[in-house]
């Protein structure tokens, strides 16, 4: 009796064996490879009716929408056709789990790819979700180079919310100045600030005033068929899953369908509990999916328009239009655009932030303590004379060897190896003061023992002008990030952990902190490799409002020989 229950104890381990053998084919079996050739190069184009360079991915911007499944392999392979420009492009979102060299930060995860180089990208997209990709070298970002990810879940696998179409949106600022312009303005004595963007895109379209700023002949043309607005087609009665992300340079955004509610179901990759907004609003970074059911009068289209909050708007609404099938896709609302919010209401913009929650079912529980809390003061400086961002009046700039080499080499010299400090003086600095204080510029980055859970607290502050306190999307390379908590006023180290929510709290890879408040975030530091958190803002970031953590460099595998090439790296990894 003993023998035939041992029997039948091989035999199911076996057969379990065999099931798992078959499952690990089939999910092989599934998983796809996406293949992308892309062609980057300046051309002219005229997003908002003025007409410009833009850097373009095979003729077009934005760029192609890359579609995967959870567990796909994606390979891009760039070439860099800008001529005078070197290039890097970030997977925005994409965690890069084991392959750290792919992140596509220049500087801190590969050097740049050089003029008339082809380089090839190559990463596991590992969660379904809506995700971004954009250059990461200089201010190129603006310059119109940048596009959306969308990754869906493996077949025969559902959502916890139906829709009917799934369609997605890029909302954007845009600039007249070149990225040379404005970076040399920002590097300049006297100082010389980027301003307010000409206008806002919806997926590549605006309308900038050709008669608001005299222009050479034919350079603005409110006819040009390239900025008509863009136009999304629904079906009336259907529900859609509307992706909405944004990469501006500078603004912070609110988003609206005239006549229509949005119900918020997803941020970042990760399902939300479901609450309804008419306002959207959005920091640069940031995805949302809502739910938009083309519930109205289809005998009409309707307007959707994105506003600038959080500063004195001196840039026209952006427009497009929901078209309701069978109408004219050209045909204009009847009724003017919504207005906006009021621009500088924080309230609501930070009731949103607190409401979104993960979903149930869905909840990742956060870690019940943290082993290291790192506050970063977020303040305007000067730094010899020259305006700067900083954080914890350290400046950020980046080593010509870029870090993730640097590390696995152990060549410790190329950049500072002191700490960076884990905090301020919060007793006595007053955060509603106009900043006079220096700062100093450092490349010094945080290592972070392996696998620890770490607390970062953003705190907000005055700038250098009075009254002003600006809000600042950070977005953590590598990682996502419970939001445990937003707040007004200066962080209490002692009290306001108290309120954190551990219960629900939703995951996020970029997360806004608000004027003069603060946010809460805790992460485990278990993705091996060195990895950028930085203000999301173009010129703040090009600025030095940044931070580099390092964590588990020991372990990382042998890196790809095409990241190396500039500072110090030139020869490694070569046979």
């Amino acid at each position: 009796m003993v023998e035939i229950l041992q029997y039948r104890r091989i035999m199911l381990k076996q057969l379990a064996l065999c099931l798992l053998t078959s499952l690990m084919f089939v999910q092989i079996a599934e998983a796809k490879i996406r293949y992308y050739k892309w062609d980057v190069k300046y051309e002219y184009k005229s997003p908002d009716c003025y007409t410009k360079l833009a850097i373009t991915i095979n003729g077009g911007t934005p760029g192609p929408t890359i579609l995967a499944q959870q567990g796909d392999t994606v390979i891009v392979e760039v070439k860099n056709s800008l001529m005078l420009e070197n290039l890097a492009i970030h997977w925005h979102g994409i965690r890069q789990i084991g392959t750290p060299g792919m992140d596509g930060t220049e500087g801190v995860t590969q050097c740049p790819i050089l003029p008339g180089d082809t380089f090839k990208y190559e990463f596991k997209v590992d969660r379904p979700g809506t995700y971004l990709y954009h250059a990461h070298y200089g201010m190129q970002r603006e310059a119109g180079l940048y596009g959306s990810i969308r990754v869906s879940l493996p077949d025969g696998e559902t959502e916890p919310f139906a829709y009917d179409y799934d369609r997605s949106i890029i909302l954007n600022d845009w600039y007249h100045k070149s990225t040379y312009e404005q970076a040399t303005g920002l590097n300049s004595l006297p100082f010389v600030w980027v301003g307010e963007p000409q206008s806002l895109l919806i997926q590549g379209r605006g309308k900038f005033n050709c008669s608001s700023a005299p222009s050479a002949p034919g350079v603005c043309n409110a006819s040009n068929p390239e900025c008509s607005p863009y136009v999304m087609i629904v079906i009336p009665g259907k529900t859609y899953r509307l992706r909405v992300a944004s990469l501006t340079a500078l603004s912070a955004l609110s988003f609206q369908i005239e006549g229509h509610n949005m119900t918020v179901v997803e941020a970042d990759g990760h399902y939300v509990e479901p609450f309804v907004v008419k306002n959207l609003f959005i920091y640069s970074g940031e995805t949302y999916s809502v739910l938009i059911k083309a519930d109205q009068d289809p005998s009409r289209n309707y307007w959707m328009t994105t506003n600038v909050v959080g500063r004195l708007p001196n840039t026209t609404a952006g427009l497009a239009i929901l078209n309701y099938y069978p109408n004219h896709l050209r045909r204009s609302p009847p009724t003017t655009p919504p207005a906006g919010p009021i621009w500088n209401d924080t309230a609501p913009r930070l009731a949103q932030s607190q409401a979104i929650k993960a979903r149930q079912g869905f909840i990742s529980t956060p870690p019940a303590t943290s082993d290291r809390t790192i506050v970063f003061l977020n303040t305007q400086n000067l730094v010899n004379g020259y305006t700067r961002w900083a954080v914890n009046k350290v400046s950020f700039t980046l080593p010509h060897t870029p870090y993730l080499v640097a590390e696995k080499y152990h060549l410790r010299h190329v950049f500072n190896q002191s700490s960076p400090p884990n905090g301020y003086d919060f007793k006595n600095y007053d955060i509603y003061s106009a900043n006079k204080t220096n700062a100093t510029l450092n490349d010094a980055i945080y290592r972070l023992q392996f696998n620890s859970t770490v607390d970062i607290i953003l705190q907000n502050a005055n700038s250098m002008t009075n009254n002003t306190s600006e809000t600042h999307p950070w977005h953590l390379h590598g990682h996502d990030f419970w939001v445990l908590g937003y707040g007004t006023g200066k962080f209490d180290i002692y009290n306001d952990p108290r309120n954190y929510n551990l219960v629900n709290p939703i995951m996020k890879n970029t997360v806004p902190v608000h004027r003069y408040g603060w946010t809460a975030l805790r992460f485990k530091a278990d993705n091996p490799g060195v990895w950028l958190f930085h203000c999301h803002i173009e010129s703040h970031f090009h600025m030095g409002m940044g931070v580099v953590f390092e964590e588990g460099i020991e372990k990382v595998g042998n890196l790809p020989s095409s990241i190396m090439g500039c500072g110090e790296s030139k020869g490694l990894g070569k046979p």
